[in-house]
């Protein structure tokens, strides 16, 4: 049983790994599953908002301010640009709701 083990991580060990990008710290993913949260939380916050160009303003510019951001590397940046987007988000939650009672 232990040679099979001791087997299998030599095997292991000698193969180059099949990921395409290089592991992210835990600091990183974390970091990374909140601005999706955010993401997903502004995407239904606008599919509230019945079918106008307003909408589709909104969220072109959402999608535009994540993706010029997309290849922020630096933790603490991402933490600074996730409390703006928040702070930005509560501004345009607040727009919603008016147009939403509205």
């Amino acid at each position: 049983m232990r040679s099979s083990l001791s087997l299998l991580a030599a095997v292991a060990r000698s193969q180059p790994s099949k990921l395409k990008k290089p592991a992210i710290s835990l600091d990183h993913f974390i970091q990374r599953q909140r601005v999706l949260a955010l993401w997903r939380e502004i995407v239904r916050a606008l599919n509230k908002i019945p079918p106008s160009t307003t909408r589709s303003e909104l969220h072109s510019y959402a999608r535009q301010e994540f993706e010029r951001h997309r290849d922020v590397k630096d933790v603490p940046h991402i933490r600074y640009l996730l409390s703006t987007g928040k702070a930005e988000f509560d501004t345009m939650r607040r727009y919603i709701d008016e147009q939403v009672a509205g």
